[in-house]
């Protein structure tokens, strides 16, 4: 029975500063690195192991599953890193807090950015000093100027059936470390999630969730391991 992991980045410093942070790269706090080293000794504790493992290249999830693995001894486990599983882009709110925008345009306007499954926020302008385009892990790729989670979910997809489904249907142990929204993009794939529940499902950070699949990667249970 294939088994996998999805795991949240720990909580990172623009979560702490109630930032939005999208592609920007941004370190754990220390919160976030005592979550990611739970997480690990947790899977350990619960007699978890895995042969492949997937992440961002996004700096709080690397780090997260780094220190996981550290825990677990594992760190010599071989890891896929890609930009497709990055989190949502979120365009020209990157770097701005959340409750000063509520301020600003209301409540309604950013729960919308937020929370709808195909309105994207206002886009990042050229000139920001958030833009990554002149990042070299994003060389050749055409980074977005804004994504909505429908967006992000259709980058996502495609991903996890080249690169995770094949390792899963192989019996491959798999764990993903990344974040919020393109975790929920899995989620709502693996468990039949319409669109407008999906943009409700919250995911904390640090928690791992099991997926117990079949061999035809239709999901036996779905739990988060604190809870069991």
């Amino acid at each position: 029975m294939p088994t996998l992991v999805l795991l949240r980045h720990g909580q990172s410093t623009w979560n702490l500063e109630n930032r939005f942070t999208g592609w920007w790269d941004v370190p754990l706090t220390e919160k976030g690195i005592a979550e990611a080293r739970a997480a690990g000794q947790l899977l350990q504790e619960r007699a978890f192991d895995f042969d492949l493992c997937f992440t961002s290249v996004q700096t709080r999830a690397i780090s997260t599953l780094h220190l996981l693995l550290e825990e677990m001894d594992r760190l010599w486990l071989p890891v896929a890193k890609h930009w497709q599983l990055n989190e949502r882009h979120y365009g020209g709110l990157t770097g701005l807090n959340k409750a000063e925008m509520i301020a600003k345009v209301g409540a309604e306007q950013v729960q919308i950015w937020r929370r709808s499954f195909d309105v994207a926020p206002p886009p990042l302008e050229p000139d920001s000093p958030y833009a990554v385009d002149g990042d070299r892990r994003y060389t050749g790729i055409e980074v977005p100027n804004s994504e909505s989670l429908k967006d992000t979910i259709e980058r996502v997809l495609p991903y996890y059936d080249a690169e995770i489904a094949p390792a899963l249907r192989k019996g491959l142990r798999v764990l993903v470390s990344a974040h919020g929204n393109s975790l929920r993009a899995l989620e709502k794939h693996l468990s039949g999630i319409s669109d407008n529940d999906i943009v409700q499902l919250e995911i904390p950070t640090g928690q791992p969730i099991v997926y117990e699949l079949a061999d035809d990667l239709s999901v036996s249970d779905r739990y988060y391991l604190s809870e069991r």
